[in-house]
């Protein structure tokens, strides 16, 4: 069994392990930065450092908000032990703290998703809901983190 945060992006629901959450931010100023990729918001200030802020709706290929002021803000620690990266992602509403057991976590088809499916490690049923369970690591490519940690130290 492990422990998952659940937050709304569109009108899906995901679950993250709480293992690779730092905390959740609301109302955090996105400094916007040019020259980024597109789906990056900017950066925020984090304890004292500058993180990359993903907008996780144009990541997944979702409709837009144009509610960014609502949006909450989720900062992750990737990788391992020895090479931690530190990122934040939006979405719309962070929903519940909940454990899973590794059994009731099922397969997801490919088929009718808009995002990349390689992102979801399955999905699990509560109630009349499903929950997508998405895999932070899979979300950002190497490549991809190492030219987000560019940008934050560039700015520094």
């Amino acid at each position: 069994m492990d422990t998952y945060l659940t937050f709304v992006l569109g009108q899906e629901l995901f679950a993250v392990s709480v293992r690779q959450v730092l905390e959740v931010l609301q109302k955090q100023h996105i400094t916007r930065v040019p020259k980024t990729p597109d789906h990056v918001l900017g950066i925020i200030n984090f304890r004292g450092d500058i993180l990359p802020v993903v907008d996780t709706r144009k990541k997944f290929s979702l409709s837009t908000s144009d509610e960014n002021e609502k949006q909450i803000v989720i900062v992750f620690e990737l990788g391992e032990e020895a090479s931690k990266t530190t990122i934040a992602a939006t979405a719309d509403a962070v929903k519940d703290v909940i454990d899973i057991q590794d059994h009731e976590i099922k397969p997801v088809p490919e088929l009718g998703l808009d995002y990349n499916v390689k992102f979801i490690r399955g999905a699990v049923r509560k109630e009349e809901t499903f929950i997508l369970m998405l895999d932070v690591e899979k979300v950002f490519s190497d490549t991809e983190l190492s030219q987000l940690q560019k940008l934050t130290e560039v700015e520094k």
